[in-house]
């Protein structure tokens, strides 16, 4: 790893080729103050990478400094805009590589690009996406999506699934454990005293069981055994004012209890900022909100702001863990 002084060094995934990654990691890579903010070791098919961003090997990545492109496996040719197989095995090969560095401590973070789920089935990997494969290839068996969109920041009870399936679970264990792992992750990040909400399930939070009885069946009773164990929570809120809250610096996190609860309020208030990470893996891995975006690609119309903003946030984190890990 590099000296503790030196740029931190984020690896970065390109994504999926055919959708807009490639060409707003090109640009992420061109940009003058990342540049001085942090070393990108940039990995994908070498047709994607740009002049000027010197090809190395995995295992002739060393401390230094200026970008580098570690060139990871094709499988054929790619139509740009479209779901295809030979995309989706392009993207595993480059996540594949970019968790191995980020495993093994050669890089302070991993940004990932984004990817189609549907071109990751169609190239071998039936999962719901990135957080849950690198989760597997950590070992990880407990880990969560947290979501960052300037003071509002929201973990996920539940991913990328039917609603009535999301639903069905919620469960005060499930909770529970959710607060836990929101409660120590915000310590991870350098905020001391956690202060924590938990997003209600029904209009009003259930209006007192005139609107719905989850609340009291398995969120108040999640609520209060945290707070027996010394998190400080509040809730259930009314998901129709807890991100507002939340945004405002209320809390310094939300638990929210399936994907749209909270990526409505997130993809709303990101302004071309948002962020994920993921928790409960043992190393940084951040990503920025959006998606492929395959209507856009090629056609030099993608911003690479949330990239960029992804990969200096990524820094910043990984500056801090460098430094506390050195007892600094």
């Amino acid at each position: 790893m590099d000296a503790p002084d030196a740029l931190p060094t984020v690896a970065l995934t390109c994504g999926d080729p055919a959708g807009i990654g490639p060409e707003i990691a090109r640009a992420a890579l061109a940009d003058p103050d990342l540049a001085r903010a942090a070393r990108v070791v940039a990995l994908g098919p070498a047709a994607l990478r740009p002049q000027g961003v010197p090809a190395i090997s995995a295992d002739g990545l060393t401390p230094g400094h200026g970008h580098v492109w570690i060139e990871t496996a094709t499988f054929g040719e790619w139509e740009l805009g479209r779901v295809q197989e030979s995309a989706g095995r392009a993207a595993l090969a480059a996540l594949r590589a970019g968790h191995e560095l980020a495993l093994g401590g050669r890089v302070d973070a991993l940004v990932t690009g984004p990817v189609s789920k549907e071109a990751l089935h169609l190239g071998g990997e039936q999962v719901e996406g990135q957080t849950e494969l690198l989760a597997r290839w950590s070992g990880a068996t407990r880990f969560e999506m947290l979501a960052i969109a300037g003071s509002l920041r929201v973990l996920l009870l539940t991913r990328h699934m039917p609603l009535v399936r999301a639903l069905s679970l919620v469960s005060t264990d499930r909770v529970l454990d959710r607060l836990r792992l929101l409660d120590e992750g915000l310590r991870r990040l350098g905020i001391e005293h956690p202060r924590l909400a938990l997003a209600g399930l029904n209009p009003h939070a259930g209006e007192n069981g005139l609107l719905g009885s989850e609340e009291d069946e398995h969120l108040r009773p999640a609520v209060a055994t945290a707070r027996a164990e010394g998190i400080d929570v509040e809730g259930p809120v009314s998901p129709d004012s807890v991100f507002f809250h939340g945004s405002r610096g209320r809390y310094d996190g939300v638990l929210a209890l399936y994907h749209d609860q909270a990526f409505i309020p997130i993809k709303l208030l990101s302004a071309d900022g948002g962020v994920t990470l993921i928790l409960g893996l043992p190393y940084l891995r951040v990503s920025p909100v959006h998606g492929t975006a395959f209507d856009l690609a090629g056609k030099g119309l993608a911003s690479p702001a949330n990239l960029i903003a992804a990969v200096r946030q990524a820094a910043e984190w990984g500056r801090l863990r460098r430094a506390s890990s050195s007892g600094r």
